[in-house]
């Protein structure tokens, strides 16, 4: 039986919301806060078992994409493309998500193509680790190539695009479904035309497709005078709960979600709002449970870098950023590693990131993990947690903003849906 759900309204309708409740606007993300408070307490009130006794629709015995968690054995991946990468242009939502350092480097190349010697040496390594997935065994996927310095023009905004390095960020896969994420970024707009190739093979082959309601990206989805002038100021936002997307529509990225089967973790951040979070909890209902964590982050953007979880109880936890909910992973027996300081020198440029990608690893299962040829320190970490390292230098390509977890989708994984947090 085919099952259609429609959802009413459109950007005529939201723009109408928008002229009505301008003026509630602070009531509505009051709300918002609270529904979520309430959900978790009421949540946290009930047999967390009880999703365990409701039955799943089987995964078809021909779909290519099956993914409940970070750790089971890889058997297929999505691995991002460095080819034609364009510096995003300095809007207002680029620059909360910034160092201030590197303000003048987009105002110098917004809308034009990263260093091209940088550009050609990122795409070296990126087919070196495609290389190396395949001698582990993993079948490799590549999105298309397209040219992102093309200049495009919505009702609401125009833009140039960025990339298709990463896509962590637009494709979340929750058992046979790949969710694409409506995204937060003008520049990252038409980021999901690289991939739906593969999506359509992978739909073919039985899997479920869903894309998240695609938001107008019109001013008002961001705060045109979010004040940030020092680290203090993104500390001082980020306490307060504020960020420069606002509550007007949907957004978020998909990698502000990181999944432990039947619990998954989202953070509010920069790009990820709680209508977008709100959107993916009633989506995944009931037979999956949306838990939302935050961190000591002046400027949250993408969880992975912060809170990596890398095992069945086994979890990755920054700490510069510790997490605020830490006690209930405690107390649910998990083991909270803190992952050693980064080598990454400071004169390597970083333009979209933090030196932290060194914890941003991809597990090809509970055995062994890919890591940075260059981050001694962390390789000797995992050696001693009986982790075998399988060692690649991405240095140019984590300056497009990502390590190996973010330049890549795990499409299948071999394993079963289980929860690890009961």
């Amino acid at each position: 039986m085919l099952r259609v759900r429609c959802l009413r309204g459109g950007s005529r309708g939201a723009e109408a919301a928008h002229y009505i409740g301008s003026g509630l606007r602070g009531a509505f993300t009051g709300w918002v806060q609270r529904t979520f408070q309430s959900t978790q307490a009421a949540a946290a009130s009930q047999n967390t078992c009880a999703a365990d006794d409701k039955a799943t629709s089987p995964v078809p015995k021909d779909c290519l994409v099956c993914s409940y968690n970070e750790w089971d054995p890889l058997e297929e991946v999505i691995v991002g493309r460095a080819e034609n990468a364009c510096v995003p242009p300095f809007s207002v939502e680029v620059k909360a998500n910034t160092y201030e350092k590197y303000w003048g480097f987009y105002q110098k190349f917004g809308g034009h193509s990263f260093p091209k010697d940088h550009l050609k040496k990122a795409i070296a390594e990126i087919e070196e680790m495609c290389n190396i997935l395949k001698g582990e065994g993993v079948i490799v996927k590549r999105p298309d190539p397209i040219d992102w310095s093309v200049k495009y023009k919505t009702p609401d905004f125009e833009s140039t695009g960025m990339y298709a390095a990463m896509p962590r960020d637009i494709l979340l896969v929750v058992g046979n479904e790949i969710i694409e994420a409506p995204m937060a970024w003008r520049a990252r707009f038409f980021e999901y035309r690289a991939y739906r190739r593969l999506i359509k093979d992978y739909f073919n082959s039985g899997a479920k497709w869903t894309t998240a309601p695609k938001p107008t990206m019109a001013d008002e989805l961001y705060d045109q005078n979010y004040p940030i002038h020092s680290v203090e100021d993104r500390h001082k936002l980020a306490a307060q709960g504020k960020f420069v997307t606002t509550e007007f529509e949907p957004c978020f990225d998909a990698a502000d979600f990181i999944r432990a089967g039947r619990d998954i973790f989202v953070q509010r951040s920069q790009v990820t709002n709680y209508m977008g979070i709100e959107w993916m909890r009633r989506h995944l209902a009931p037979d999956y449970r949306v838990h939302v964590i935050s961190f000591k982050d002046p400027n949250p953007m993408h969880i992975d870098a912060t809170f990596n979880i890398i095992g069945p109880g086994l979890v990755l936890s920054n700490p510069d950023r510790p997490c605020h909910q830490i006690e209930l992973f405690k107390k649910a027996g998990w083991t909270v590693i803190q992952p050693p300081v980064p080598l990454i020198p400071d004169d390597h440029p970083l333009w979209m990131s933090s030196k932290w990608l060194s914890m941003n690893v991809l597990m090809l299962d509970e055995k062994r993990v890919m890591v940075d040829a260059n981050e001694t320190s962390i390789q000797k970490m995992f050696e001693k947690l009986g982790i075998s390292t399988i060692k690649v230098s991405i240095r140019h390509a984590n300056s497009l903003g990502g390590g190996f977890h973010c330049w890549t989708c795990d499409i299948r994984r071999r394993g079963t849906l289980q929860s690890y947090l009961d």
